[in-house]
């Protein structure tokens, strides 16, 4: 596969890297990523049913989504392009945000292997039926911390109407409580949007107050893509899968990163905490009971 080089990371994952104490590591696992889509991840991308985007609307929020599909709905057109044979719904925040060019960042789960892969780019544009991204950044992640699910006969699709909010409401508040999983979206400036996915027992995610979350950070790849990302914008999006109707429950706001052990003692395994300043909330229904079961929690989730 093509390599990246040598300015692989920018000012933001460096300065989380070096604060973690872990510069040197990260500079060794920064040559695994990837210009192009190696051909071994082919076969992987086409057996999913699952993938997260995140990008940037037309206001300047950064949010979160999903898109499901049978097997076979993610191609590899060529190495440089990725193919997502799925339309966002109609009150989904990224619709009509895919312009050419803009910014996309793609996290492709297997829950039931535990394996991910993300996927760095650009919109190809709109187009009807599909969604094409530009890749320029690939690379695994560990299997930590992704509960095992498998598809039921196909996966949901997101079909009710969107309700937007200021603030979580109770209901909501309650869904995040129960939540074992989250998938985040960040952006850079110059390196474009990243997905990523976070996970843990339930009540992983402490609803502080309607318009504040905080979650732990666990041990993970130690290249900080995310919370570089954060660092140098604190921009942010997250979305929560009810994963047996397809509903989502997506969150835009600004994140702040915790270091002082005072501020995240109560979350068992963190190694630093993660804030969110909620600023507008989007719930959609899902198309009922066609989604995913449950099969356990991953055996690295602290308890």
């Amino acid at each position: 596969c093509v390599q990246i080089g040598v300015a692989t990371f920018h000012e933001g994952e460096r300065t989380v890297q070096r604060r973690a104490g872990v510069a040197a590591e990260a500079r060794s696992l920064g040559r695994g990523i990837s210009a192009a889509i190696p051909p071994g991840a082919g076969p992987f991308l086409a057996a999913q049913c699952l993938a997260a985007l995140a990008g940037v609307d037309d206001q300047g929020r950064v949010w979160a989504s999903v898109v499901m599909g049978d097997p076979g709905f993610i191609t590899v057109p060529d190495p440089g392009t990725l193919r997502l044979a799925a339309r966002l719904a109609a009150g989904d925040p990224l619709r009509g945000a895919l312009a050419e060019g803009a910014p996309v960042g793609v996290v492709v789960l297997d829950p039931g292997r535990r394996r991910r892969i993300r996927l760095n780019g650009r919109s190809a544009g709109p187009m009807p039926d599909a969604i094409d991204v530009r890749v320029e950044e690939v690379f695994g992640n560990c299997p930590k911390y992704i509960q095992a699910r498998a598809p039921e006969t196909h996966a949901s699709e997101r079909t009710g109407v969107a309700r937007h909010a200021a603030e979580l409401s109770p209901a909501q508040e309650d869904w995040i409580r129960r939540a074992d999983t989250l998938f985040i979206a960040s952006v850079h400036a110059t390196r474009g949007a990243d997905a990523s996915h976070r996970g843990g027992q339930p009540g992983f995610v402490h609803v502080e107050r309607p318009r504040r979350l905080r979650f732990p950070d666990y041990p993970g790849n130690n290249m900080f893509q995310t919370l570089g990302n954060l660092t140098a914008d604190p921009r942010v999006g997250l979305v929560f899968v009810d994963f047996e109707t397809g509903g989502t429950l997506q969150l835009t706001g600004r994140a702040h990163i915790r270091w002082e052990r005072p501020t995240f003692e109560d979350l068992v395994g963190a190694e630093r905490a993660v804030e969110i300043e909620i600023d507008e909330v989007v719930e959609i229904e899902g198309g009922g009971g066609l989604g995913w079961r449950f099969v356990g929690y991953s055996p690295f989730n602290p308890r």
